[in-house]
């Protein structure tokens, strides 16, 4: 988590914003402050004021209602007390999240905001607050996680009409991008202009990149972030998410998170590194003083086993999620297995040295809201921790069917989650109750539809 600038002066509240937002200020009046919150989906929601308007020790308000709809912005009923009172909840600015928004016209600051009851209660239901209530189970032992998120995402041409495929942008050859050019800098170059706003916009946050490739589809794109804190890193996500369709759009082109956006080609992911340090000496807990895997990390994995089997809806929310994770899956694995450097498998262990041995969650796509799914991997692992549970063997070949295949569709997945009674205690029964229900709802609005596939198909064939 960064640390704000020490301010000059008790009333002078600008003054003690991150040195990357002075830089991207310039001596410029700041006009505008964004008050954000990270809603169900991972985007954002909140408003948007003059800045003499905002003080850091004001709080604001919004609906809970906000977090009653589904992606489409239906509104579900649900067994709710008095869930059409809208009750207000209580935003308050996390003063450590403050960060430029360099594509507005005017200089521009946004804030995300913690959000509780107008009692003063943290809201069960805010993603936010999830992500903290596993955090806060981890420090109850000693332990503090650490994560390294991987972005995937693609560059498209403009899509205005849903009926029509998505297609790859032209490049600064007047080409379509191919695919299967994993890798290739030349691949980067072609798109070299959305990659270089990217790049300015994350110096003027503040946020430092690890690498960009090419990833195996056509204009898809992989950002990683530097590991850290969980908090910090779902705060980057949430933000990079945001600021790199703004680059887009700035270059005439889409990016997309969908997890399958395109037939035939690969599927995003958000591929999580996790490891944990003791809090005190900052030292892995998965490696022993001789560099040899401890019981931890072994427990780590069969805790992700037993448990993230019934967590796919956090890791693959919607109806499309489950066209990346088939069998064929295209790099996206659809099983829980286990292997050093083996891509084959749901979860891998990365090649590296003792003190960084970490476990690689490559289940979840890149279509999740970044803390539930970081909340969600966290939590199994340390259920697996605190009971001491064993993983299956480590698979020495390639894993392309299993006895026990990740869900196939948002149904099966939710079927899972409401069985899950030691995970929904820790993630919070409010919560998962709310999220599920949502779920049920996308899922059922997406089965009202006729795509075009069945017009093709079936409306004079059969």
């Amino acid at each position: 988590m960064r640390t704000p600038r020490k301010a000059k002066s008790d009333a002078d509240w600008i003054s003690n914003l991150p040195e990357a937002f002075t830089d991207y200020l310039d001596g410029r009046r700041l006009e505008e402050v964004e008050c954000i919150i990270p809603d169900l989906a991972g985007t954002s929601r909140g408003k948007a004021m003059p800045s003499y308007k905002f003080r850091p020790d004001e709080t604001f308000s919004l609906p809970i209602s906000l977090f009653y709809q589904t992606i489409s912005g239906e509104y579900v009923d649900m067994d709710i007390e008095n869930q059409w009172l809208e009750k207000d909840v209580v935003l308050t600015p996390d003063m450590s999240t403050a960060t430029a928004v360099p594509w507005a016209d005017d200089p521009t600051l946004q804030i995300i905001c913690d959000l509780s009851t107008r009692e003063g209660t943290p809201l069960a239901i805010a993603p936010r607050n999830v992500l903290r209530k596993v955090l806060d189970l981890y420090t109850a032992k000693g332990w503090k996680p650490v994560v390294a998120p991987e972005l995937e995402f693609y560059l498209t041409k403009p899509n205005t009409d849903p009926n029509e495929d998505i297609e790859p942008p032209l490049g600064r050859t007047g080409r379509k991008g191919a695919s299967r050019q994993v890798y290739s800098m030349a691949a980067v170059d072609e798109y070299g202009p959305v990659i270089d706003t990217i790049y300015d916009y994350a110096e003027d946050q503040g946020f430092r990149i690890d690498t960009v490739i090419q990833e195996g589809g056509a204009g898809q794109i992989e950002i990683n972030l530097l590991h850290g804190d969980p908090l910090w890193l779902a705060d980057q996500v949430f933000y990079f998410k945001r600021s790199i369709r703004e680059a887009a759009l700035k270059n005439g082109i889409f990016a997309t998170f969908m997890a399958k956006p395109i037939r035939d080609e690969p599927g995003s992911a958000m591929h999580l590194h996790q490891s944990v340090v003791d809090a005190k000496t900052g030292k892995t807990i998965f490696s022993d003083k001789k560099g040899n895997p401890t019981d931890a990390f072994y427990h780590f994995i069969g805790g992700s086993q037993q448990h993230l089997m019934q967590l796919i809806p956090l890791l693959a929310p919607y109806v499309n999620s489950y066209r990346r994770i088939t069998v064929e899956g295209q790099s996206a694995p659809s099983n829980l297995e286990w292997a050093s450097d083996n891509r084959t498998t749901g979860l891998r262990i990365p090649a590296g040295k003792p003190d960084a041995r970490r476990v690689e969650n490559r289940v979840t796509g890149m279509d999740c809201n970044p803390y539930l799914a970081i909340a969600a991997s966290l939590a199994a692992g340390y259920l697996g921790m605190v009971n001491k549970v064993a993983p299956r063997p480590a698979v020495e070949v390639e894993v392309w069917e299993t006895e026990d295949q990740l869900p196939i569709s948002l149904f099966a997945a939710l079927n899972r989650f409401e069985e899950a009674d030691e995970i929904r205690e820790v993630l919070g029964e409010e919560f998962c109750q709310l999220y599920g229900d949502i779920k049920r709802a996308e899922n059922e609005e997406y089965q009202r539809e006729i795509s075009p596939w069945e017009r093709q198909h079936l409306l004079l064939n059969v």
